[in-house]
């Protein structure tokens, strides 16, 4: 290699791990820049093109600056092989540090960069403490008892007091488990939709991405729809029609805007609103106090229960514990902070509903007809007057509000994740000012603006058998890496072994199960129409990629999938 006077070289020899041909170079090949050290003749080298298992190097002088343009078709087909190049020393990912299953499948694994604009970037946005962690998880989860009414209705009040102490077990706690394990595993933003994609594929990560995406946002439509349900009663126009249809959009628009404000705003006000809507419930405890009767605990009426109304308001009610690890690329220190917020916002939840299920059937007669979406406001204005109506109706509105915010930011940041594992076309990826994902927040909003019109029964079913084939694949994604990298790295391990993990899976696959087989026949079509949709949809998104019409790339922020989306739909 020759040098000019100014110290540059005279050409560039370009290298690779294998042959170099002409085909090996893709056309979209996008460019990482990382500089590593030659030993014995102190130059740099620009690692060059990283694509699907290829790798280019260029080498020169380290007064190299700024590095060599991208290498193309025509400029590699006219290059002559090139010398074997001196000894390197890799800048390695420390030994001592297990590593995860998602590394091992492609020697850029072997090098770390020095960093990059995106990541300095990323570093200027404060990330969630564990106090609004734990607000955020409640409000993702729970919000307070606004929607469990209906489970009294359903199952009358022992099976109602019941279900909320034996589900959680059942349920609540396994999956809150595994979303300590799995999310500190993998934290990133993506969350399960990265735990399905490097146990089972990226295919099927990204139908996992779909039916959770989709299941969130109808969820995120039953918010303006209970909010209104508690206030039409001081407010009867908002009952139906037109002022009903603008103060679902308007609220809708507000809570967004809010939303794009920025994630550490929004769990601070989840604070502020989780200490509001819970205060209430206190006070009327303390109030109903002369007028409990625990006798009312304990009426049960097996010949009258509605099986499919109990189990789907049990299942809304508890579930949801695994949305948060789509955030965990923004939280600070997840590997201690995220198991710890899931277990004290599991206190917190099933307090939260049990408590004033207690009061309300203990302190007043108990008609099942009448406990329906909205009824603890009636109850607090039996037993404190219209003053405590008026403060659990403002509470029930404030709690929606929460639910509303936690729901989104889930949603949009799952969004994030996917585009920054190429998943979805680039502009996913794209952060607003204040470090929200603006298109995965417009398009959250659109998708709850245009199922708000769907009743609470029909929402809670839709959005539960979603939910079901997701959580299904989670538990064989979690099995799977349990089994097959037993030794990887898992900063918070479930303290039972990997067959007692597997066995924990059982009873809540079970009912998964039953809920679904419980789900009106219409529901269900519905649900399966939409699965196909994302079926047919990851297909067309990859044949868009190939033909251009959007632009995919992967973060360089990230750890390397071991089934990395690229990876595994290299051409053939």
């Amino acid at each position: 290699m020759g040098f000019g006077a100014a110290g540059l070289p005279s050409q560039l020899a370009y290298g690779a791990f294998g042959h170099v041909t002409e085909g090996s170079v893709p056309r979209d090949a996008r460019v990482e820049i990382s500089r590593i050290r030659f030993l014995s003749h102190g130059f740099n080298t620009c690692c060059l093109v990283v694509h699907r298992h290829r790798f280019l190097l260029c080498w020169c002088c380290s007064a190299c600056s700024p590095p060599p343009p991208p290498l193309t078709r025509a400029a590699a087909a006219t290059l002559s092989p090139p010398p074997p190049p001196p000894p390197l020393m890799k800048q390695r990912i420390p030994t001592t540090k297990q590593t995860s299953p998602m590394l091992g499948h492609d020697r850029a694994s072997d090098y770390t960069g020095l960093g990059g604009e995106s990541s300095l970037k990323l570093e200027t946005f404060q990330k969630v403490s564990i106090i609004p962690l734990v607000f955020l998880i409640f409000y993702e989860v729970s919000g307070g008892p606004f929607g469990v009414e209906d489970s009294v209705k359903a199952a009358g009040p022992f099976l109602a007091l019941l279900g909320f102490l034996i589900f959680p077990l059942i349920w609540s706690i396994p999956e809150a488990l595994i979303t300590a394990e799995m999310g500190t595993m993998f934290p990133e933003n993506g969350g399960y939709v990265v735990w399905v994609s490097s146990a089972l594929g990226p295919y099927w990560g990204f139908q996992q991405g779909w039916m959770k995406w989709l299941s969130g946002v109808i969820d995120n439509a039953l918010y303006p729809v209970l909010f209104l349900d508690y206030l039409k009663s001081a407010v009867p126009a908002l009952e139906g029609g037109l002022p009903r249809t603008i103060a679902v959009l308007v609220l809708t628009l507000a809570l967004t805007y809010m939303n794009y404000r920025g994630l550490t705003i929004v769990g601070w006000v989840a604070i502020l609103l989780g200490v509001i809507s819970l205060l209430p419930f206190v006070v009327m405890g303390l109030v109903a106090i002369p007028d409990l009767k625990p006798s009312r605990w304990l009426m049960v009426d097996l010949g009258n229960v509605n099986w499919g109304l109990y189990l789907n308001t049990l299942f809304w009610n508890l579930n949801y514990w695994d949305s948060i690890s789509t955030l965990t690329g923004e939280v600070d220190n997840p590997s201690k902070t995220l198991p710890r917020a899931l277990f004290y916002a599991l206190i917190l939840v099933v307090l939260g509903y049990f408590f004033p299920l207690l009061i309300g059937i203990g302190a007043i007669p108990v008609e099942r007809e009448l406990w329906s979406d909205g009824y603890f406001s009636d109850i607090a204005k039996i037993l404190g007057g219209v003053w405590l109506r008026s403060w659990v109706q403002a509470a029930s509105a404030l709690s929606n509000m929460g639910m509303f915010l936690a729901e989104m930011s889930s949603d949009s940041f799952q969004l994030l994740g996917m585009a920054e594992r190429g998943m979805l076309p680039e502009l996913f990826a794209k952060r607003s000012r204040y470090g929200t994902p603006l298109t995965g927040i417009l398009f959250s909003a659109s998708g709850v603006i245009m199922l708000s019109w769907l009743s609470f029964q029909e929402i809670v079913a839709a959005e539960n058998f979603l939910y079901c084939f997701g959580m299904i694949m989670e538990f064989v994604a979690f099995v799977k890496l349990r089994v097959k990298h037993p030794a990887a790295s898992r900063p918070y391990r479930i303290p039972v072994g990997t067959v007692g993990s597997i066995l924990m899976c059982i009873p809540p696959t079970a009912l998964l199960l039953v809920v679904m087989a419980l789900a009106p026949s219409k529901v269900m079509g519905i649900s399966l129409v939409a699965v196909m949709i994302g079926l047919v949809l990851e297909p067309c998104l990859r044949y868009a990629e190939k033909r251009r019409w959007f632009r995919f790339s992967m973060s360089p922020n990230l750890q390397n999938c071991g089934p990395a989306y690229h990876q595994c739909n290299d051409d053939p």
